[in-house]
């Protein structure tokens, strides 16, 4: 995976900065909050939800636990349908291939599907460099792009902007990339609608390629998925004449069958729709019908080193729905820059960390961007139990221990910083295996309880400084227990 944005600090720093922002606040949260409660109408009129999801998840696991075998089937499927496959194991080796494809067509402009894949490796500044220009198709895409911003949600990349910025954003910049933004434009949705359209239409039909990723891959006869609800997917992946598509391994299924289950939660998951206005599907190439050569380019960058962590794993189910951050209370006053990945939020806080290693100030600190609250495995269509995955990176930080990475087995050394919680957990470990230490310790506790003070010194400032210290009560459970029930068992 790609470094982390140019300057992030650890999660804690930047979102500190976050908050002071009362307009993203604002925008934030009148977004998530809409977002959840269609999601929630559109799931509730499913009466198996609840088996749709198990089902998902059991394919995402069987899918998982066999990956090697699919890649391959998916392989010989494109190629039998006249696509080629590339290999890529990092972001590097993907940019280069990308590159070399796009040069071999003489062209010197591209237009993209919205893909979290290609912002992951930063594919369009590695075009940049080689003299190709590449134009995000998506509205929200491009208003991110013109306004040489950063993606801060999975679904809404430009969630962090409201209708008065997308406009002054279009005036300024539009012109700079192409056509120009009508004179007088206002902040009224379909206006600014109607001004990407126009601005998009003339690349749509100049462009002869086309670079996309996938939602779903059909190991079984090649097919790719691309579900979206602009149209924009659909010009992208029928008008040019060469379609580069880079798409991560974790997203293949075996077969059709399978897609179907995902075709009916993806939907309601993300855009709360019961289906995607356009759902484009291809397989390989056909004469007369689409582009006349197709390449298909599977992404590695870190997912093999997340598959063979037993824990971890869970993530590479995601279908990237983006309804863990819809809920996520620390998503909704922080925002997604601060996660410093592409990847925001409570999925990001678990995927960035297994992806890129630990070794960074930002990994090390995504897997505490949460409260544990656990509303995100609720919501999630594929049941992948963010706060485990959370709790363990977290002990993978402070402890550090095994893992893989770059396909070899490692031990990590326990990130800086971390020596007063190591130290508080041993301390803790120590006196839980020691009943009359802990007795002990408890009595003197309460004794001495008027003296306490109210906010930790050192080190647990950081804890206390936005939260109470629970009060010690004037007496222990056990001696409370002693004494009301004399040691003698029986029902309260």
């Amino acid at each position: 995976m790609s470094g982390t944005f140019v300057g992030m600090p650890a999660f804690p720093a930047a979102a500190r900065e976050a908050v002071r922002d009362t307009t993203l606040r604002g925008n934030l949260r009148h977004a998530t909050h809409t977002i959840r409660a269609k999601r929630a109408r559109a799931v509730a009129e499913l009466d198996d939800w609840g088996r749709l999801r198990q089902a998902g998840k059991r394919i995402k696991d069987r899918t998982l636990r066999h990956l090697d075998r699919y890649l391959v089937q998916l392989e010989v499927s494109v190629t039998a349908a006249g696509g080629v496959v590339h290999w890529a194991a990092d972001a590097d080796e993907a940019n280069r291939i990308v590159a070399g494809l796009v040069k071999a067509t003489g062209e010197t402009e591209v237009v993209k599907v919205k893909s979290m894949a290609t912002q992951e490796i930063a594919l369009n500044e590695a075009l940049e460099a080689q003299g190709i220009h590449a134009y995000e198709t998506d509205l929200a895409e491009l208003i991110v792009q013109l306004g040489k911003d950063r993606p801060s949600h999975i679904l809404v990349p430009a969630i962090h902007r409201n209708r008065g910025e997308i406009r002054d954003i279009f005036t300024r910049e539009m012109g700079e990339w192409g056509r120009p933004a009508p004179a007088g434009l206002t902040d009224t949705p379909a206006d600014l609608a109607e001004a990407a359209r126009l601005h998009l239409r003339e690349k749509f039909l100049r462009a002869k390629v086309g670079i996309s990723g996938a939602n779903f891959m059909v190991a079984e006869t090649g097919t790719l998925v691309v579900v979206e609800s602009e149209g924009n997917g659909r010009m992208c992946l029928t008008l040019p004449e060469t379609l580069i598509s880079v798409v991560g391994i974790e997203k293949i299924v075996p077969t059709w069958q399978d897609l179907e289950v995902f075709l009916q939660t993806l939907p309601r998951s993300s855009t709360a729709e019961r289906m995607n206005p356009y759902t484009s599907m291809w397989t390989g190439t056909t004469d007369g019908d689409g582009p006349r050569a197709f390449h298909l380019v599977l992404l590695d960058n870190g997912r093999t080193d997340t598959l063979a962590d037993e824990v971890g794993r869970q993530a590479l189910r995601c279908i990237r729905c983006s309804a863990c951050l819809n809920v996520c209370p620390v998503y909704e006053r922080a925002g997604g820059h601060a996660y410093g990945s592409v990847y925001p939020g409570p999925i990001g806080a678990i995927l960035s960390p297994q992806l890129r290693g630990t070794g960074s100030d930002i990994d090390a600190s995504l897997p505490y961007a949460s409260s544990l609250c656990g509303a995100c495995y609720e919501v999630c269509p594929v049941a992948i139990d963010i706060p485990e995955v959370l709790v363990h990176l977290r002990e993978r930080v402070v402890e550090g221990g095994e893992a893989v990475r770059e396909g070899n087995k490692v031990r990590l050394r326990p990130a800086k910083g971390h020596a007063a919680e190591r130290a508080a957990m041993r301390a803790a470990r120590w006196a839980l295996t020691r009943p009359g230490a802990l007795r002990t310790g408890q009595r003197l506790a309460s004794r001495t309880r008027r003296l306490h003070p109210r906010t930790l010194p050192g080190p647990g400032r950081a804890w206390s400084g936005t939260r109470d210290l629970p009060p010690v009560p004037a007496e222990p459970f056990r001696d409370w227990w002693q004494r009301t029930r004399g040691g003698k068992g029986g029902a309260e």
